[in-house]
């Protein structure tokens, strides 16, 4: 399955151990994910390399063919909201993740779309047992 996951890029990077850890066992479970690199501390260097038009096409290109969106949303992110009403839009299922004691947007959590699943997780581990369920949930094409 094709996956594109989405995290805060400029908004902020302290999240990227929870970042790795998901897109790790996404690319463990066999999955192709074009956005990896979102998952490194690498990604920030890379996206000042870019226009921002160049940025946009690649993204949403990769976003058009991905089967699935996943989320994290504990720094609050822009372009991860837009990614998530894009996917949403296109009728993809949407994962989203976010820390437990962390405050989402009432326009995500209020949100009761179908394809739309947003969880909470306290740690590393309720967060990787909650994708795996998305994604055992899914058809695989």
């Amino acid at each position: 399955m094709k996956i594109y996951f989405a995290c805060s890029i400029t908004g902020g990077r302290d999240d990227e151990d929870i970042y790795r850890q998901l897109v790790d066992a996404m690319l463990a479970a066999g999955h192709d994910v074009p956005t990896s690199i979102n998952a490194s501390a690498e990604t920030l260097h890379m996206e000042t390399d870019h226009a921002p038009e160049t940025v946009y096409s690649r993204d949403i290109a990769w976003l058009e063919v991905s089967d699935v969106l996943v989320a994290e949303l504990s720094t609050p992110s822009h372009g991860v909201g837009y990614e998530i009403a894009y996917a949403l839009d296109l009728d993809k299922p949407v994962l989203c993740l976010y820390q437990r004691d962390v405050k989402v947007s009432k326009m995500l959590t209020g949100n009761d779309r179908p394809g739309l699943q947003i969880h909470s997780y306290a740690d590393g581990q309720e967060a990787l047992n909650l994708l795996a369920d998305f994604l055992s949930g899914l058809s695989p094409n």
